[in-house]
């Protein structure tokens, strides 16, 4: 087996198939709107590719998804084989035991165990009061990051993705007080991942996060087959909300920050 740069996106498309949910993230990143920030190694053997990972350069900080399904042996190959072509610092999204591979060269910082989510039952989104749900547009982008500010201080929002369409929130008043929108889109590969969503503390407890991500995925689903989403193990309140909506548990992995030694 060799380490290979990849080019070809249906080459591509075709290894993370295997396994959509699990690759939701790469799929998308296949679209246009995403291809230009990506770098693809694969571990291959008579034109079969084994291992996929990929390096991101699209956010504030690099990133890298180096997630499998299988024993991790091959995939960490795969990774010691690269580590000299990666960032020296970047993000990443880790199956198993994958982080050691990084302990000589890098300081890494632990983000948690992440759960990987997939809406399975998307029925459930049907008994959820959505009429007050409005979309968040681009011109919106300040009062958006003042509300992140608030509730949900560093996190991974990029303003551009707001061009996608498919951001929604909940105002009281005049202040936007809820929102969810999406990390990934792409209506050619039919892919979508939630993300950035958020309630401002002091309306908490009001299901207002159900709301806004319902109608998003009511939105998403005119256009994609499969949504999912990324949340914290820990994090009890959005996962029952999720589970809500519908979706379920189907991977565990790690987040990290790395910086070269």
């Amino acid at each position: 087996m060799k380490p290979v740069c990849l080019h070809a996106k249906e080459e591509i498309e075709l290894f993370l198939r295997q396994n959509t949910f699990l690759h939701l993230y790469e799929l998308g990143d296949l679209d246009d709107f995403f291809w230009q920030y990506t770098t693809w190694y694969a571990l291959k053997k008579h034109q079969e590719i084994f291992e996929l990972v990929l390096l991101y350069t699209g956010a504030s900080m690099p990133v890298v998804l180096a997630l499998t399904s299988e024993p991790t042996g091959l995939m960490e190959e795969l990774l010691r084989s690269i580590i000299h072509l990666l960032p020296k610092q970047f993000y990443a999204h880790l199956s198993g035991s994958l982080a050691a591979v990084f302990a000589q060269d890098y300081q890494l910082t632990k983000h948690g165990v992440h759960y990987k989510m997939a809406l399975t039952n998307s029925s459930y989104l049907e008994s959820i009061d959505t009429s007050a749900v409005i979309p968040v547009s681009v011109s919106q982008g300040s009062e958006l990051e003042e509300l992140y500010g608030v509730s949900y201080p560093g996190n991974w929002f990029e303003p551009r993705m707001l061009e996608t369409g498919y951001y929604y929130g909940l105002r009281r008043g005049e202040t936007l007080v809820s929102v969810a929108g999406v990390h990934i889109y792409s209506q050619q590969y039919r892919v979508a991942a939630l993300g950035n969503v958020t309630t401002h503390p002091q309306f908490r407890g009001l299901r207002l996060a159900t709301a806004v991500c319902a109608r998003l995925c009511q939105e998403l689903l005119r256009h994609v087959d499969h949504i999912g989403l990324n949340v914290l193990a820990d994090n009890r309140n959005a996962i029952a909300c999720y589970e809500k909506l519908g979706f379920e548990q189907i991977a565990t992995y790690g987040e990290y920050s790395l910086e070269l030694k």
